[in-house]
């Protein structure tokens, strides 16, 4: 069973290492759903840890209809930290009628080969109007990977959409279900759906006791002043997976 840990920064790449965790996908702004790392970030995971690292591509929240400029800035992006040596791009383009944009991910999917590197189509794939014809049509655009709640909002929800799609083409493209998988569900999903890997946040809340003071305020969350992953969750997760 592998594992891949949804992360934010190098400390969140560190902790899931520690955690026994065996591929990252390394994003930055979890708060939006993830956007692009800084390329520094991107090199020190690679120098200082031996995880595997699937880097996210995505310039801004919200949806995944892009203009050509932040496109232009995505095949950039993915272009400076496929050189630096990353194991794969994590990115997604839809028109604005949810459909795939077959262009902009032939150029994407096509880059990412040149450099032998995987290929993985996001949750761009549960905002889709025709579910299983757009993955055909990524399978025909050779992308490798997609991550997929089945298009519902947590995995485990979507586990019969998962499940039929992994009986169908799972030996075409790899089905990744992420979306509120953890420790406790890990084994149930895997049960329902037969898939050999999952994707995971294992997310904490730290406290930074500067977020808030002299009547200015930087927080995002009710509770808690930002998100990361947690090492004891990632060690949860991978004991579940062993007991598989």
């Amino acid at each position: 069973m592998k594992l891949e840990i949804c992360t934010g920064s190098y400390e969140d790449c560190l902790r899931a290492e520690r955690g026994g965790a065996h591929r990252v996908e390394l994003n930055s702004a979890l708060f939006l759903g993830g956007l692009t790392p800084s390329i520094a970030t991107v090199k020190k995971v690679l120098e200082k840890t031996s995880l595997e690292v699937i880097a996210m591509v995505r310039p801004r929240g919200a949806g995944f209809c892009y203009l050509d400029s932040e496109f232009e800035v995505m095949m950039a992006d993915a272009k400076e930290m496929l050189e630096a040596g990353v194991h794969g791009i994590a990115f997604g383009f839809l028109n604005e009628d949810c459909s795939i944009d077959i262009e902009k991910t032939k150029q994407m999917t096509e880059l990412i080969h040149a450099y032998g590197k995987t290929a993985v189509f996001h949750r761009a794939i549960d905002c889709v109007k025709e579910y299983e014809d757009s993955i055909e049509q990524l399978i025909d655009l050779h992308v490798d990977r997609i991550l997929t709640s089945g298009q519902k909002e947590k995995a485990l929800m979507g586990a019969d959409e998962i499940a039929q799609i992994q009986m169908k083409y799972g030996n075409l493209i790899e089905i990744l279900p992420g979306s509120g998988v953890n420790a406790g569900n890990l084994a149930e999903l895997v049960k329902k759906t037969c898939v050999v890997q999952a994707h995971s946040s294992c997310r904490h809340w730290e406290k930074d006791m500067t977020t808030t003071s002299s009547g200015v305020s930087y927080a995002y969350h009710d509770a808690y002043d930002y998100d990361c992953v947690s090492e004891e969750l990632v060690r949860k997760l991978v004991e579940a997976a062993g007991e598989l």
